[in-house]
């Protein structure tokens, strides 16, 4: 075949330059490439040598043009039997060598000088570069199989059914975020990673300190062979007692290999103590001494640690630039003949964006239909609506052909990479005239008249105007490509707020379509086409695109931006005043001229001044029109130049909000993150995961970030998997984004690892089972039969429950076999199942493993504030105040479902009550008293439990209060034996109260009844020591939160992406600013809490007979 055929839509000059010939560039512009052809075999199975051919080309060539002259070459040099499989990257793959690792060039349709290729340069000024062209690595069939449904099951969704394109987004973010995930592997400690410690930072507690000074016994176990006791310091390490072992070991002469390193593993636990932490640093010795508890640990060999091997065959690396494009004054029209033009850079594009609304057709009509309907287009850009027109309405019928123009007030090359094009259908409502525009939004006021924020989602879907579906388009795909020509494209219905909550913001921010592509409405569209690809740049010019040949001749990729003269007007503006920004002021800065180490006295200028507005940072940046792109060069630059170390984590958050969707931005906000330890990435992996929705594309820097920080932290990767699993299960609008990326941590873990998890999804889902025939069996609210008990232990006897499993909530506790007589149906509504099960092997004696599995829940309500709580303790601790809070277990394994931990040696205030004199002890002031000492018969024991209850339960009238928990009744408040006061149960949040009969049951903002006032000694409104303890310590830690409310705001704001029913629309988090008194100042919002004590204890009978009531009545 002559090959020439395929260079038709070339023009001459091009073919000149793919024919070797030097163009009228000089050799700055051309790039020569090595080829090299691996040995291998041809078609007819005849063996073929290795064959070498030199290509010269212009540098703004793309990836298939480099393939095709190479098969040209080898065609003329009959250095292949097949030059056309060349062309096929299905086939033939281009690789470069960058170290040990070998990286494709991916994209066909990357420009070539973008590539990540170790560049040198010939005799003759060419920069040339070493190609590989050889099939891709064979991966026997069945193992591939294999591995995909090992993948499948742990991920809970098929992946592989959607990966079809090469090209399309999931197979390009499968195939560069391999990148990230080698790098971790190759950089991590196995040893950390196996052996990582669960220690903490925070000081030790008031109760516990007085046991620092005395020794604490220890007692060594080795494989059975030795077991002894020592006496250490608490500031001794685990290097230490590794030292005393070795001398023991010694001197007993026991024989083991000096060579095989050793650690320490709690007994009966899946805990290490490792690193040079002090033993009261770790958790377990923390809670040794809480408990009274024997510290025993294992003395074993790294090698007999679990096999962390990973054996997953991973994808091949790709270039790192892929998905990028060359400067704008490369890709530019001016000046350039159409026979050199290859793609065309987008802000040539002057034309104003339109789309043609071909039509519509659903093969299932909706029982509701509406006479007429119309479609509306808008275009996205995050959460926010930056213009939007819509259709001539038309009858709803099951096809409905329009074949109209409908154009924006907005020109292509003003469009910012993310931007989405959404249509929905609607009711029409006739209020509007047909085909009318909406005004574009920009600034500030875009957030506030663009976005339905302050509305409930309810109240948007009411009347005419209903949308009744949705889908997105990425304009710029995740290639930096603009999309163009026809799209059929299978919408989502939107949900009956009645019936079904929508994940909040999912129709702006999602850009998946549906699956269900037999039964759901399809709207064909056709955007305007281009003769050759659009592509957005990298940046104005060849310096501001990093890693280019032509700018980088060192081969050290530019952190540099576009400078201008340090004279210039712009300079003096380089450290902004944030608020005075508006959009009437749009920013202005232009980039000083700076050297790449930033040591100029501008930018030393700028960074210092940088530190005192960094807190308004959120707010200045809200303040940009995202969409003037001269603006947006200066804020990039802005905030390249900006330490992240000196933005505070709660900004940090806040610039991961929906209110940002900006790379750059998003990318600042990372690096700070990068610097967190691994219990703050914990204390935020929740909010984390969630603004991984926010995202325009799969791949993006959060995603890398968490992914590298699971892999290098068992801890992290343990919650990251079912914190993302559990989206994938429960969130169809985002289910293959968070696939994907739970499938790029997967393939980076070790067989160990993924064992546990596999268990772990085993018994999740055979639980899953029981509890759905429980709830079929017995359907009634609360009553249950006398057989249920043993029903339950015939369902879980014949279930698929593994031997043993990690527990979901907290991976250090391993659960055995099933205690099929301790297990129960509890008497409520969603009939949550209470399961036991035995421990690991301790020499002590450990109680079993216990928690509750719920069906038919959404716990990421219950988990948000479990987790607000932990953050509420770290900040209370910052002030040496230890308020005995119970942050249990809990977590969501699925839609719906889910588990959590069982407290031990606590029980409920209702059965304290009925212990105590049954429903009249609902009014019994004295009944808690009594029974806290029948607990603790010593005086001296009893001071420490009513200490311990003043603390407590002064922390959680702080937090029930500012958090807005309702349903406060008697069954989900909980005391200790040692008097540790908890709440639990936390369906209803934000100001939400239950009513029962239409009268709210509850009428004080917190509670404090009188039989809590009693065990503080204060009766009859006498003073006590410990009432006035109480009430200080509620002030201290309430202030100490309110100088945190905005980071308790944003963990709030990052959780409405959930679409959890009470945190669906900006304004519940109103309340929370309202509790925190945000507006008022120190002394007058210490004066509002001190009038809510007074409140609550004014009220208190109230609460008292609305338990009564619960007791006699049994509501739930």
């Amino acid at each position: 075949m002559d090959l020439s055929v395929l260079l038709a839509p070339l023009a001459p000059r091009a073919v000149d330059a793919l024919s070797g010939l030097p163009s009228q560039c000089g050799s700055e512009n051309n790039l020569k490439f090595i080829c090299q052809f691996e040995r291998g075999k041809a078609s007819g199975d005849e063996e073929y040598g290795v064959g070498v051919v030199t290509v010269l080309l212009p540098a703004q060539c793309s990836v298939y043009q480099l393939r095709l002259r190479i098969c040209m070459q080898a065609q003329e040099l009959s250095c292949h039997p097949d030059p056309l499989a060349v062309l096929d990257p299905e086939k033939y793959s281009l690789l470069y060598a960058r170290g040990d690792e070998w990286y494709e060039a991916y994209d066909d349709c990357q420009v070539l000088r973008t590539l990540d290729v170790p560049w040198s340069r010939d005799a003759a000024g060419h920069l040339s570069a070493h190609i590989a062209v050889k099939p891709p690595t064979a991966v026997d069939p069945e193992d591939r199989k294999k591995q995909q449904r090992s993948l499948e099951y742990l991920i809970g969704h098929d992946l592989e059914r959607e990966a079809s394109d090469r090209l399309g987004e999931l197979t390009f973010t499968r195939r560069k975020l391999s990148s990230p995930r080698r790098q971790e592997l190759r950089d991590r400690d196995a040893e950390l990673y196996a052996t990582e410690p669960w220690v903490t930072s925070a000081p030790v507690p008031t109760d516990l300190q007085s046991q620092l000074n005395r020794k604490l016994p220890v007692t060594f176990h080795y494989m059975s062979k030795i077991s002894f006791s020592i006496q250490v310091d608490f500031s001794a390490t685990p290097s230490v007692l590794l030292a005393f072992f070795r001398r023991v070991a010694a001197d007993e002469g026991l024989e083991y290999d000096a060579a095989d390193p050793l650690v320490l593993k709690v007994c009966g636990r899946e805990e290490f103590l490792s690193g040079d932490h002090h033993l009261s640093d770790f958790l377990w010795v923390r809670q040794c001494l809480k408990t009274n508890q024997e510290l025993h640990l294992s003395v074993v060999p790294v090698s007999q640690l679990a096999d962390e091997t990973v054996t997953f065959v991973d994808w091949p690396l790709v270039d790192a630039s892929s998905g990028e494009f060359s400067s704008h004054d490369d890709l530019r029209l001016e000046g350039k003949d159409l026979d050199d033009i290859f793609m065309i850079s987008l802000w040539d594009c002057s034309r104003r964006l339109r789309v043609k609304l071909l039509g519509f057709d659903v093969p299932n009509l909706p029982s509701k239909c509406p006479p007429s309907v119309f479609v509306k287009a808008s275009i996205l850009y995050g959460n926010k609506v930056l213009s939007s027109v819509a259709s001539h309405p038309k009858a709803f019928a099951d096809e409905v052909l329009w074949n109209e123009w409908l154009e924006f007030d907005i020109l292509l090359r003003d469009l910012p990479r993310g931007a989405k094009l959404a249509f929905t259908i609607n009711a029409s409502g006739g209020d509007a005239p047909p085909g009318t525009k909406e005004p574009k939004a920009s600034g500030a006021k875009d957030s506030k008249s663009s976005t339905p924020s302050v509305k409930k989602a309810s109240e948007l879907q009411k009347g005419k105007g209903k949308v009744l579906y949705f889908v997105n388009l990425l304009l710029i795909d995740h290639r930096s490509v603009l999309s163009q020509g026809p799209y059929t494209l299978h919408m989502w219905p939107y949900p009956d707020v009645e019936k079904e909550a929508i994940a909040y913001q999912a129709d702006k921010l999602s850009s998946a379509t549906n699956p269900d592509v037999a039964d759901s409405m399809a709207i064909s569209v056709l955007l305007d086409r281009y003769s050759f690809p659009v592509v957005l740049p990298n940046g104005s010019s060849t310096s501001e695109c990093s890693g280019s040949p032509s700018s980088s001749l060192t081969l050290v990729k530019s952190q540099a931006a576009s400078p201008t003269s340090p004279n210039s007007p712009g300079a003096a503006s380089s450290t902004p005043k944030f608020r005075r920004h508006s959009v009437a002021d749009p920013v202005t800065l232009r980039s000083p001229s700076l050297d790449a180490n930033g040591s100029t006295p501008c930018l030393r200028r700028f960074r210092e001044e940088s530190v005192r507005y960094a807190s308004n940072l959120a707010q200045y940046l809200r303040s940009v029109d995202w969409m003037k792109r001269r603006v947006v060069e200066d804020v990039h630059w802005l905030l390249g130049n900006w330490d992240p170390a000196e933005l505070d984590v709660t900004v940090a958050l806040e610039l991961l909000s929906m209110d940002f969707a900006d790379a750059t931005v998003r990318r600042l906000a990372v690096q700070r993150l990068e610097s967190l330890s691994n219990d703050d990435i914990l204390m935020y992996l929740l909010q984390l995961v969630q603004t991984l929705k926010v995202e325009p594309y799969h791949d993006s820097c959060l995603a890398r970030f968490l992914i590298q920080r699971a892999l290098r932290s068992k801890r992290i990767g343990h919650f990251f998997f079912w914190y993302v699993r559990s989206e994938v299960s429960g969130c169809l609008y985002f289910r293959q984004r968070m696939a994907v990326i739970l499938e790029a941590y997967l393939l980076g873990c070790g067989r160990a690892t993924l064992h546990d998890f596999a268990r772990q999804v085993q018994a999740v889902e055979a639980l899953h089972g029981v509890a759905l025939t429980i709830k079929r069996l017995y359907p009634d609210k609360t009553d249950l039969p006398p057989t249920a008990p043993l029903k339950l232990q015939e369902l879980l006897r014949n279930s698929n429950l593994p031997n043993d499993f990690l527990l979901p909530f907290d991976p250090r506790i391993k659960a055995g076999w099933i205690l099929l007589d301790k297990c129960k149906v509890m008497a409520s509504r969603k009939k949550p199942l209470w399961l036991e099960f035995s421990p690991m092997p301790s020499p002590t004696s450990a109680t079993p493993v216990g928690f509750i599995f719920k069906e038919g829940d959404d716990l990421r309500q219950d988990m948000l504030i479990i987790q607000t709580l932990v953050v509420m303790e770290s900040i209370w601790q910052e002030k040496s105040l230890d308020l005995n809070l119970v942050p249990y277990g809990c977590i969501s394994t699925g839609h719906n479902i889910g588990m959590i931990e069982i407290v031990r040696n606590a029980v409920t205030i209702a059965t304290v009550q009925w212990s105590q004199g049954g429903t009249s002890a609902a009014f019994k002031n004295d009944a808690l008293f009594e029974w806290l000492r029948s607990k603790c018969p010593l005086q001296e024991i009893h001071y420490r439990t009513v200490e311990r209850f003043v603390q407590s339960c002064a922390g959680y009238c702080v937090a029930t209060y500012v958090l807005g928990i309702g349903d406060r009744h008697n069954d989900n408040i909980m005391i200790t034996d040692q008097g540790n006061l908890f709440h639990i149960d936390f369906g209803h949040i934000l100001g939400n109260r239950k009513s029962f009969l239409g009268v709210s049951r509850e009428r004080v903002p917190f509670v404090l009844t009188p039989d809590f006032v009693h065990v503080m000694g204060r009766s009859k409104g006498r003073n006590s020591l410990y009432f006035q303890k109480f009430m200080d310590t509620c002030i201290e830690a309430y202030l100490s939160l309110r100088c945190h409310s905005r980071l308790l705001v944003t963990l709030f704001s990052l959780m409405l992406l959930t679409g959890i029913p009470e945190l669906s629309a900006a304004e519940d988090i109103v309340y929370l600013r309202e509790a925190l008194q945000e507006e008022q100042s120190e002394a007058e919002a210490k004066e509002h809490f001190l009038q809510q004590i007074l409140r609550c204890e004014e009220q208190g009978w109230t609460v008292q007979a609305n338990w009564w009531v619960h007791m006699v009545a049994g509501i739930k």
